[in-house]
């Protein structure tokens, strides 16, 4: 006989307005949109690989975590995405739930030890609102990123002009989110579609595949993401692969760039040892062993966000004489 195994009710939950939230980040985070000192060779080198990718039409991939937006540096995403120097951004779903809510209100981030223990984490109404835009979006058949960012553009929300997913919808840049099941604080609200996530999210990954089949020559990068942006770029690398091989293509020449905090040896170029904590790091043996063993080339760069894509942002400029 089967089991009927017994579900949560989400129609208990009480959702409260963000206007009762304390928020850990305002706009006062935003960076402005300035030249740094320059001070890491890796990052000069990946600049001149974008450049080069660009003027020969092979795509820039920019793969990252929330702690991106939350590290204030969207202007210097906003300004490459204008320029032509990303294709793609592929992303998890806290990073919709950040740039939803700075378009919105100007805050977001929530003090978790605090909510938590109150039973309130994560659960407030206007944010809950993404919901509704990936229902539509799957009835629409359209992918997750782009519906918000349509959702921003077309909406009465005050700071959309600092909204990558905005940007990427009046720019026609392909925005892709890869959402885990009960990953995010809108999974917890009563009218939650896990289906419509799914429909969505798996557009989204097979957009963000197709994009992977022209890599050649081309630039991938993870900015903070250390499981959902190398375990996505492994699965559409070999599904691209596949196909290329039997056309007697090749996707073996392009650029792989890593920043994190995490620190990692000199030799990082070597598959660690599954005996050392690093080996489930997996932008190390995915992004800069692994998929590059046959010709590609890796980089790492261990420094915050505000610090990396500023100077990354800047080296690109010096290369095209704009500083």
């Amino acid at each position: 006989m089967k089991k009927d195994y017994p579900i949560f009710d989400t129609s208990r939950l009480n959702l409260l307005p963000l206007s009762e939230r304390r928020h850990d980040l305002d706009l006062s985070v935003i960076l402005p949109l300035a030249s740094c000192e320059q001070n890491n060779d890796s990052l000069t080198t990946v600049a001149g690989r974008i450049v080069q990718a660009r003027n020969h039409g092979a795509p820039v991939v920019l793969m990252m975590g929330a702690h991106v937006l939350r590290s204030g540096v969207q202007r210097y995403i906003i300004d490459l995405m204008e320029k032509g120097f990303i294709s793609c951004i592929a992303m998890n779903g806290a990073c919709a739930i950040h740039d939803y809510e700075f378009a919105l209100i100007g805050k977001t981030t929530e003090n978790v030890s605090n909510y938590i223990r109150a039973g309130q984490f994560g659960l407030w109404q206007e944010t809950g609102h993404i919901n509704r835009i990936v229902k539509q979006a799957s009835y629409e058949g359209i992918g997750l990123g782009e519906a918000v960012g349509r959702e921003i553009v077309q909406g009465d929300f005050p700071n959309k002009e600092i909204s990558i997913f905005a940007a990427g919808y009046r720019l026609r840049v392909l925005l892709t989110v890869h959402v885990g099941i009960g990953y995010d604080i809108i999974h917890e609200h009563p009218d939650c579609d896990g289906a419509a996530y799914g429909a969505t999210s798996y557009r989204d990954f097979l957009r963000f595949a197709k994009i992977i089949e022209s890599l050649q020559n081309g630039v991938i990068m993870n900015f903070g993401s250390a499981v959902m942006a190398p375990e996505i770029y492994l699965k559409a690398l070999s599904m691209a692969r596949n196909v290329a091989i039997q056309n007697n293509r090749q996707i073996n020449n392009f650029t792989a760039l890593v920043c994190d905090l995490y620190a990692l040896p000199k030799n990082f170029h070597s598959q660690p040892s599954k005996q050392i904590a690093g080996y489930y790091f997996r932008p190390w043996k995915t992004m800069l062993v692994r998929t590059v063993a046959d010709g590609g080339e890796s980089y790492y760069v261990q420094a915050p966000h505000n610090r990396t894509i500023p100077e990354l942002w800047t080296a690109i400029q010096k290369i095209r004489g704009e500083e």
